[in-house]
């Protein structure tokens, strides 16, 4: 019952934020403070689709009281020390106003873990929108008897029937395989009919030079392609241990196997095996125009396809779950949208771009990866603290579409498992954040409505912290819910 309280109110607190000023701005006239009715046990659920004041909550009112800066460092003090070795930089942010609420050591740049993966969701709503959905195709080859699977950046395929309502295997290799055959049979072929792969969409090193051969290993990333099963794992249930290295090739060989089955009920011979496909043997692509034709026609035809989950849907999966596969990927993704090389120099450098024109200053950040993998990438609290800020509070509305992907303390991806002590318990269903982790590296930024009804943004990071000392996860926790607790005067 506790945890399916803290579900309706996490649910409807969104819905509530979604219409409130304090991510709009004051677009209506300021209502009375009130005391904490966000905070409260909702009477009902909120009204389907969550809009207007048709649910239990109301909208926040920016002349709720914004903390005292004092007040609240002298709490935040307290929860935010290292167990150990290391120390903590932190900044909070009134979201509507910009004002800095707290700020220790804010401007200096730390290792920031996964808290990198919010530059790469903000850059991919940017720029390829949140509705953009990536087409996996097959296309007749330029060789007789060939189509050509043709990887366009959705790694998130399923081996079997496409699931309209998932992310993770929205796009069905079964169903990408029967629609061929039914193109094979228009075209009259029986074949039998050769696949051929084509992941060309990315280029330069598949793996980051910045990534340590045991997190390689370790399964915590692996060769970056343009296409893959479950997010480059072997199973959709599984989300650790070692990845296939080969994830485009996989995938083909799976879509193969499909292809052979329907084929056999439909009288179309596939032969067996993969192989990638050169220049000549893929032709020209082409838009599709008239029928399928496969064998004396017009190579590049598209013969069949099928499309990912929007990229809002892939950017809430990353951000809740903490995906490294899944960002490089984006970040690829939006690199080629620029213009840019589809590699990972070219998508560090898309990414940034997107940063500079968020105008957060950027000039002491860098990056060596998106994930966050390795230490070399330096970011500070204040930038971290600034694009949390922009989502919520922003000019750019298409950055909102990041919101509902933050975990939610004690419910959802890498928070579910947190605020389930005493000390914590005042954050639980209320917190927000995006969460990071690496030996020596802890780090969170997200966002909280205050027990006055205030928006607060903020990012905390630890570094050279004591590897393994559960404290500082507590210390974070703990101090996030000094922020949903706040009345701070």
């Amino acid at each position: 019952m506790l945890l399916l309280t803290l579900l309706i109110v996490a649910l409807a607190v969104p819905a509530g934020l979604a219409v409130s000023p304090g991510f709009l701005g004051p677009a209506r006239p300021p209502e009375p403070a009130a005391a904490g009715p966000w905070q409260q046990l909702p009477a009902a659920l909120s009204a389907a689709g969550g809009g207007g004041n048709g649910g239990s909550m109301k909208p926040l009112s920016t002349t709720a009281r914004v903390p005292d800066p004092a007040a609240l460092a002298a709490q935040l003090d307290a929860t935010l020390k290292a167990d150990g070795a290391g120390s903590f930089t932190g900044v909070v942010q009134d979201a509507v106003t910009g004002e800095v609420l707290f700020d220790r050591a804010g401007d200096e740049v730390r290792a920031p873990a996964s808290n990198l993966k919010l530059l790469t969701a903000a850059a991919a709503l940017r720029t390829l929108g949140p509705d953009r959905r990536f087409s996996t195709r097959v296309v007749a080859g330029a060789v007789p008897g060939t189509v050509v699977l043709t990887g366009g950046g959705d790694v998130l395929l399923g081996t079997g029937d496409s699931a309209p309502d998932a992310v993770l295997g929205r796009a069905g290799l079964a169903t990408l395989a029967r629609s061929t055959v039914r193109a094979l049979q228009q075209a009259g072929v029986s074949g039998p009919v050769s696949v051929l792969l084509d992941d060309a969409l990315f280029s330069g090193p598949a793996l980051s030079p910045a990534w340590s051969p045991e997190d390689v290993a370790a399964g915590e990333i692996a060769p970056i392609y343009p296409l893959a099963l479950n997010s480059a794992r072997f199973d959709p249930g599984t989300t650790s241990g070692p990845r296939p290295q080969d994830a485009a090739m996989t995938a083909a060989e799976a879509f193969t196997a499909r292809l052979a089955e329907a084929g056999a009920a439909a009288g179309v011979a596939v032969a067996p095996g993969v192989a990638r496909a050169t220049a000549t043997q893929k032709g020209p692509q082409k838009a599709p125009q008239g029928g399928p034709d496969v064998g004396g026609g017009p190579a590049g035809k598209i013969l069949a396809e099928v499309e990912s989950a929007t990229v809002s849907q892939q950017v809430d999966l990353l951000m809740r779950t903490s995906d490294n596969y899944l960002t490089e990927v984006m970040g690829r993704m939006v690199a080629a949208a620029s213009g840019k090389p589809a590699s990972n120099d070219g998508a560090v450098a898309a990414v940034l771009q997107q940063l500079q024109e968020l105008e957060i200053p950027s000039a002491t950040l860098r990056a060596a990866d998106l994930a966050g993998l390795t230490l070399d990438n330096q970011v500070s609290a204040r930038q971290l603290s600034a694009l949390v800020r922009a989502m919520t509070s922003g000019p750019d509305l298409r950055l909102r579409s990041a919101l509902a992907g933050f975990p939610v303390a004690g419910l959802t991806g890498t928070l579910g498992s947190r605020y389930t002590d005493t000390s914590t318990a005042r954050g639980a269903g209320l917190v927000r954040a995006k969460t990071g982790t690496l030996n020596t590296v802890i780090a969170l930024s997200g966002y909280v409505v205050d027990a006055d009804g205030r928006l607060l943004v903020f990012s905390f990071i630890g570094n050279g912290l004591t590897p393994g000392a559960a404290g500082n996860r507590a210390a974070l926790d703990r101090t996030a819910s000094v922020l949903a607790a706040c009345g701070c005067r």
